[in-house]
C-alpha cells in the first residue's frame, strides 16, 4: 500500500518539528496509535488499534525514527503484529518552509500487509490510505491549535 500526501500547515517549520519529535504528540497524530513507550533513543514500543473495512484488531510492535535531519524530516519505520496479520511500513516525512508562518509537511512511503489484514484490506486499501492521510493531517492541525509548543 502506497502512503503519500502533503499538506500546508499554518505554523513555522520549527514548531512542526517540535511536534513531530514529541512522543506523546506523535502518538496522538499518527492514526491508530494508542500508545508509544520509549525503549531507547528514537526507538519505541507501539500499540495500535486499526480498522480496515470489516476487519479490526489490536497491534503491537515497534516504531523507530531514522535519518533524522533537524527541521527537515526523518524516516519513520513501523512494524506491527496482530492475530489478523502484520504491517510493516517505512515512510519518509519531510518539512519544507513556505514562509515564516507556513510549512508543507509531506510523506512518502510504503506499507506491506500480510494475513487476513492484507486479504481483506486489498479490496478497500486506497480508500483506507486516503482516510488515514486525511486523519493524520487533521490530527496535526488540531495539535497545532491546542498545543503551546
Amino acid at each position: 500500500m502506497q502512503l503519500t500526501g502533503s499538506h500546508v500547515l499554518q505554523a513555522p517549520v520549527s514548531r512542526i518539528w517540535t511536534l513531530l519529535m514529541d512522543t506523546d504528540m506523535l502518538a496522538r497524530v499518527v492514526p491508530g496509535i494508542t500508545r508509544l513507550e520509549q525503549v531507547s533513543e528514537n526507538q519505541y514500543n507501539a500499540i495500535a488499534d486499526i480498522k480496515i473495512g470489516p476487519v479490526s484488531g489490536s497491534f503491537s510492535g515497534s516504531l523507530s525514527l531514522g535519518d533524522i535531519r533537524e527541521n527537515e524530516g526523518y524516516t519513520l519505520h513501523v512494524k506491527q503484529n496482530s492475530k489478523i496479520g502484520n504491517a510493516d511500513a517505512v515512510v519518509k516525512i519531510s518539512l519544507k518552509a513556505i514562509d515564516d508562518a507556513q510549512t508543507e509537511l509531506s510523506f512518502d512511503g510504503d506499507a506491506r500487509l500480510s494475513g487476513l489484514l492484507a486479504r481483506t484490506g486489498n479490496r478497500v486499501i486506497s480508500g483506507v490510505a486516503n482516510t488515514l492521510t486525511k486523519q493524520f493531517f487533521n490530527n496535526v492541525e488540531e495539535e497545532l491549535k491546542n498545543s503551546h509548543l
